[in-house]
């Protein structure tokens, strides 16, 4: 039996400019993939630091100088095309000397993340569009809150969205699914008009009533039913992860992210055993999607969490301070 290959170093560059954007190179005929687009780099050669083979990829293919202090570390993606695998390892640029300019057959094109159709890219570099479409924080409402608080939560979460909130999960196992519908509805336009999203957990039939802005986030025991993504591409998705197996699920049937939890010992699950930091960076170190750390987190330990490899941090009430001060909220 043949041995498998290592794994490939690849750098990859995600350059934006000061419009949001990012470039994007086709595939040039007969390569791999050709006509796919994907973030720009290549292989990194023996001897050279990641920093050193960005900056040559990037002045070999597009007639660029990088600065290095521009240069942050953005996302890695364990990835395999066959038998060989990859280890896609990306980095954000800001400043650059020169403009891009295609010197290797392939076109170029400057997008907002947001307006990338994924299945345009590579399928490597889905998760790296998605680690720049989301945000750092993902809130989620309380799940004892009581459906007599509708008015109230309307108001909390169209607060959230004006005050920066991006994408958030509407949690209400207690309400009626047609209450939690009728809420989603509501927020829809306030949603629409800051270019946030919401997720419904678990009801994908009223994401797909809903349409565009409105995801699902789902739960372990549904995840591990599907056999490919519940939504359009123009939906995100979610899902509730505990260990490998099922951050490999959610790769699988293509969620736009997980949570992966818990990180810490919390008041609802205290039977659970908590994760911590380190065993949480292994697990997001092999899979190939954003992952935000959820249980016993707090929005301060955003950095933490992205130092750790996740793309941030989710939860329910660190993460309303200050809008949860309203009659029929749960202290």
């Amino acid at each position: 039996m043949t041995p498998r290959l290592p794994p490939m170093h690849v750098m990859a560059g995600a350059l934006r400019d000061t419009d949001g954007r990012v470039l994007l190179a086709q595939r040039p005929p007969g390569k791999h993939l050709a006509g796919l687009w994907e973030f720009p780099g290549g292989k990194l050669e023996p001897g050279e630091t990641p920093l050193i083979a960005l900056a040559r990829e990037l002045r070999e293919e597009l007639g660029i100088e990088i600065d290095p202090l521009s240069c942050t570390p953005l996302t890695r993606v364990p990835w395999a095309y066959g038998e060989r695998g990859l280890h896609l390892d990306v980095w954000q640029v800001t400043r650059w000397q020169g403009a891009p300019a295609s010197l290797d057959n392939q076109a170029l094109q400057w997008c907002k993340p947001r307006q990338v159709d994924p299945t345009m890219l590579a399928p490597a570099d889905r998760a790296i569009l998605q680690t720049l479409r989301l945000p750092s924080r993902y809130p989620i409402t309380p799940a004892d809150l009581p459906s007599t608080a509708a008015e109230s939560l309307f108001c909390r979460v169209s607060e959230a969205i004006e005050q920066g909130a991006r994408l958030l999960q509407l949690r209400l196992p207690a309400w009626p699914v047609a209450a939690v519908r009728e809420l989603a509805a509501r927020l829809l336009p306030t949603a629409r008009a800051h270019d946030a999203q919401l997720l419904l957990n678990a009801d994908i039939e009223g994401a797909r009533q809903l349409g565009p802005g409105v995801g699902v986030h789902l739960k372990t025991a549904q995840l591990s039913t599907l056999a490919e993504r519940p939504l359009p591409w123009s939906q995100p998705v979610g899902a509730s992860c505990h260990d490998a197996p099922q951050l490999a699920q959610a790769v699988r049937i293509g969620a736009d992210f997980a949570t992966l939890s818990p990180l810490a010992a919390t008041r609802s699950h205290p039977q659970a055993s908590p994760l911590g930091w380190a065993r949480f960076g292994e697990l997001v170190e092999a899979a190939a999607l954003p992952v935000y750390a959820l249980g016993g987190v707090a929005p301060a330990q955003m950095e933490i969490a992205r130092q750790a490899g996740g793309q941030g941090v989710a939860g329910i009430r660190a993460f309303w301070t200050g809008l949860l001060a309203e009659p029929g909220w749960p202290g």
